[in-house]
């Protein structure tokens, strides 16, 4: 090697080390991040997988109340077309006094469309759309935020995977720029090098479309 060549030489090593330096400072904040970030999701979706749990308890608690208060609607106005068909007026109509809220406006409704002569009339009043339960219109709401929470873990569960992935491509990075500094020859260590920051940008450059979650 001649005079001229050495001081070159010295340069070009040491940029190689300095870059090979600076990708790995990098790599390693960028591993740390994607660390992170995938402990954060994780526990993201964990909070919603019990919130999904909580909203189906609901559900199932709503459900049986509905289930309940159908049943005595059921019960009087079986004891009501029973005394109705046995012609104890004065009967029929003590059961009709004691419906519910939610039967009385259609169990109305049904008698106005004369179920007895229209055979186009509804079979009761459970059919009429005036019968409503409050509790079952809870449950079912409550059913479907357990949907929705249960798909946005599902989504939680990817994004945390996602930089999970993430992780070992910058730890790739790593390895490239560890692996420079270990080449003999200067070509070798500046394709290593290359490569390793060829990956690192790629990696960024996806991660950076990824949402982000902070807790403090």
């Amino acid at each position: 090697m001649t005079s001229a060549e050495t001081p070159h030489a010295h340069r070009t090593q040491h940029w190689i080390d300095v870059l090979s330096t600076v990708l790995l400072a990098l790599a390693t904040v960028a591993t740390a991040w994607a660390g992170y970030q995938s402990s954060r999701w994780h526990s993201e979706q964990a909070k919603l997988q019990i919130k999904a749990t909580a909203s189906r308890i609901e559900s199932t608690r709503s459900q049986d109340i509905a289930d309940r208060e159908t049943q005595v609607d059921v019960a009087l106005f079986v004891q009501w077309v029973d005394a109705q068909t046995l012609g104890e007026t004065e009967l029929a109509r003590f059961y009709s006094e004691r419906f519910s809220d939610r039967l009385a406006p259609a169990f109305k409704a049904w008698i106005a469309k004369e179920p007895l002569d229209n055979p186009a009339a509804p079979e009761s009043p459970f059919a009429m759309k005036e019968y409503t339960v409050a509790a079952r219109d809870e449950a079912d709401s409550q059913n479907d935020a357990a949907d929705a929470f249960s798909a946005q873990a599902t989504e939680d569960i990817q994004r945390a995977d996602n930089y999970v992935f993430a992780v070992v491509l910058f730890a790739a990075c790593l390895f490239f720029a560890g692996l420079s500094t270990r080449m003999r020859s200067v070509g070798s260590q500046k394709a290593i090098l290359a490569m390793g920051y060829l990956l690192f940008v790629a990696s960024v450059a996806w991660v950076a479309t990824f949402p982000v979650t902070i807790s403090l």
